[in-house]
């Protein structure tokens, strides 16, 4: 596979990691502010969040590297 197919997979498996982890601890203020949100997060962490998705996504990608080049594993069924 080449370098274009690893990326679009990363990019992909990226966002959905991350709309995995988002709601992830996330904790709501009990008695809201006047013009925010009821769910808004008190701290959504979303630095560490982004930092969590890439380590994730970068390691499943390295996985399917791993198989797709070194086990042969084959991937020709998804060109169609």
């Amino acid at each position: 596979m080449d370098f274009v197919f690893y990326f679009v997979f990363f990019c992909m498996s990226w966002w959905i990691i991350l709309f995995i982890i988002l709601p992830i601890g996330v904790v709501t203020a009990k008695k809201p502010e006047k013009g925010h949100a009821d769910s808004a997060p008190l701290n959504p962490r979303i630095g560490i969040k982004f930092l969590a998705t890439t380590i994730i996504a970068v390691l499943i990608t390295a996985i399917l590297a791993y198989f797709v080049e070194i086990q042969n594993f084959n991937l020709d069924f998804l060109k169609n």
